[in-house]
């Protein structure tokens, strides 16, 4: 009788094990001549060498597995230890699977475009229009850096500048005052990562969401580091931002530049860093537009509706203008 041990590696246990255990009882009677103990992400098998090694090989296979697409079933389990082919889930443009096996995928041309971008250049700007994906896809593909350790850890940032309103002195430690701002990244996370190995990766510091103001004197390497609603950063923010860029690291800023909340004298930072940067060698540039609006159909119609109202506001001014002289 010999005692091996396995590992749960970026896996979340609840997934592996199932909802009441219902995958480790299956595991358990296709391997019956062994003694499996599992607690939290580690397995202890004990029995002769040759079901040992025999599990191990196979257990390794379903890891894999659920790793790769974050869902196990029974019938998965099955067709791996005896040896059968296992369907692979095939969808076009997939970027990762999330929670329970969700395909994520770029589901328009200007998010395969975003794609194609973020693999080949080391700061990507995506800009457009509430609804477009630009701050989903950005985390998808971080998410999926991380997963297949191309980088080490994942860095989501936003300015904290209240949308339209004053929410006053918030309750609570820093943290506490600073996640009503930075809930949208979590959102986000919560729909690719099972919730046990985000907490896991958050108290390790793996993933790390922070306000702007926490970037100043760091030099991030190994990382995909993101800013999202870039077009509330000043142009002093914004450049400080960009020189965090370090060793192996890339860099995504998105925003919509028609939704800029700062005070009226201060100009947006991402404005200004669109026109600076442009044709700079290792800088991509994507600009989504209202044909992108993944959201309820209904969003893409109101964004029609405010751009209708503001090209009349505009001709209407003008006109003013005119008569005026």
């Amino acid at each position: 009788m010999i005692e091996r041990i396995y590992i749960l590696e970026n896996i979340d246990p609840v997934v592996f094990y199932g909802v009441n255990n219902t995958n480790m009882q299956l595991i358990k009677t296709l391997f019956p001549k062994l003694r499996i103990v599992a607690r939290g992400n580690v397995m202890k098998i004990i029995g002769d060498e040759y079901e040992s090694e025999l599990f191990l090989k196979k257990i390794i296979e379903v890891g894999k597995y659920c790793e790769e697409y974050n869902s196990l079933t029974g019938e998965v389990i099955i067709d791996i230890v005896k040896g059968n082919d296992v369907p692979q889930p095939r969808h076009e443009n997939l970027i990762i699977h999330g929670m329970n096996g969700k395909a994520i995928a770029a589901r328009t041309e200007n998010q395969q475009t975003f794609v194609h971008l973020f693999e080949n250049n080391d700061l990507v700007f995506a800009t457009g229009p509430a609804g477009t994906g630009k701050t989903f896809v950005a985390i998808a593909l971080a998410v999926r850096a991380l997963k297949n350790r191309e980088v080490k850890k994942i860095i989501l940032c936003r300015p904290a500048v209240e949308a339209g309103e004053k929410l006053g002195f918030l309750p609570g430690e820093m943290k506490d005052k600073l996640d009503p701002y930075l809930q949208p990244l979590y959102d986000a996370l919560q729909d690719m990562i099972p919730g046990v190995k985000l907490k896991e990766y958050m108290e390790n510091n793996i993933i790390q969401i922070a306000p702007l103001a926490y970037m100043r004197g760091r030099t991030l390497n190994d990382a995909v580091i993101i800013l999202d609603e870039a077009q509330n950063t000043t142009p002093h923010q914004i450049k400080m931002f960009l020189t965090r860029l370090g060793l192996n690291a890339r860099m995504v800023i998105t925003g919509d530049v028609t939704q800029i909340d700062l005070p009226r004298p201060a100009g947006s930072g991402l404005v200004q860093a669109l026109d600076i940067l442009s044709g700079v060698k290792g800088v991509g540039r994507i600009e989504f537009n209202r044909k992108d609006i993944v959201r309820h159909k209904l969003v893409q119609r109101i964004v029609e509706a405010y751009d209708r109202f503001d090209k009349s506001a505009i001709k209407k001014n003008e006109n003013i203008s005119q008569n005026r002289f």
